[in-house]
Formats: structure tokens, sequence, C-alpha cells
């Protein structure tokens, strides 16, 4: 039964979602713990996971997750649950595409799909930053826990890195692991 769910889960996210992985995240969260399949820093870790490994962020989730909740098997219909509808769908538009692109109907989809787009990823960055940052909610004691001081410290010099020394993405997560595996084993963070 829990292939099945997975597979019909992902299947919906697949064909319901629009603007790629992140986009995608609220409708995870949800899914995710709503079937309690795991926990809300459980499911962080998986996202940070999936970001830094080779691949597609959607389909790393959804195979982690899958793993997670039914293993091989698991992986392997959530997986495809959830490329399946984009595969149908890209093709369909590929053939449609060039016919109807200048019709006012499709560009005022596009324009509000991409505003929905930046919405639902900046709920993503919010949860997520929440989860990690304000791990045991927003208290005073939050304040002076060194662990936020120092997520704020990696995300900010990562930021700085990105915007104005143009590192290579991989570069920033190679650095940020390195920065995190060296606090947490000498023990400036409490993991």
């Amino acid at each position: 039964m829990i292939y099945l769910t997975l597979f019909l889960e992902f299947l919906k996210m697949g064909a319901l979602t629009f603007g790629g992985g992140y986009a995608m995240i609220p409708f995870i969260q949800e899914t995710v713990l709503k079937h309690d399949w795991m926990t809300m820093k459980e499911l962080v870790d998986f996202i940070a996971v999936s970001e830094s490994t080779p691949g597609a962020f959607a389909v790393n989730i959804s195979t982690y997750i899958g793993a997670e909740t039914g293993g091989f098997l698991g992986a392997l219909c959530a997986t495809l649950g959830l490329v399946l509808p984009p595969f149908i769908i890209i093709i369909i538009i590929a053939k449609c595409y060039q016919k109807f692109k200048e019709s006012l109907i499709v560009k005022g989809l596009l324009f509000g799909l991409k505003s929905t787009v930046v919405g639902l990823i900046s709920v993503t960055v919010l949860s997520v930053a929440t989860e990690v940052f304000f791990e045991k909610g927003f208290t005073k004691t939050v304040f002076t826990n060194v662990n936020l001081y120092f997520s704020l410290f990696i995300f900010l010099f990562m930021l700085f890195l990105l915007l104005y020394k143009k590192f290579n993405p991989i570069l920033i997560i190679v650095i940020s692991a390195t920065l995190g595996i060296v606090a947490g084993y000498t023990g400036i963070i409490t993991i």
C-alpha cells in the first residue's frame, strides 16, 4: 500500500506543481508531514542532501523520501510518480508551443505562473529558515544558542561568496559542508 501511496502522492505533485523543485517543497512538506513519513527536521536534512547531490533537486528529494519510507521499491515509485507527469506534459507542450506562443492566454498563464513560483519559493525559504535558525521555536533562548550565530555566519558568508565573488555553487556546497563538519567535530556547535 505504501508504494501506491508514494506513487500517487508524487504523481499529484509532478502534475500540479509548476516552477521546478523548489516550488514543490511546500507540497512535499505537506505530504510528508500528513503521512508521518518523517519529521520537519528530517525533511530539512533531506532537502540539504538533495540540494548537495548531483541531479535534479525534485528527483533527488522524491527518491530519498521514497527510499526512506519504502526502500528501493518506494524510491522507484516516488521518483516515477514525480517524473511521469512533467515528462508527458513537456512532450505535449513541445509539440504545441510554437503554434500558441503568441496567444494572449498563454502569455497570461506564464505571467501568472511566474509570480506564483516566486511566492512558493519564498514560502519554502521561510519554512526552511525557520527550521534551521529557530529549531526550538522563536524564544529568547534562541539568541543564546551558538548554533544560530554559526548558521547565520555560514549563510551570510556563502551569500557573499555567491553574490560578490561569483563562486561556483559546487564549491559553495563543499565549503559549507566543511565548515559544518569542522564546527561539529570541534564542538563549536551542538548537533
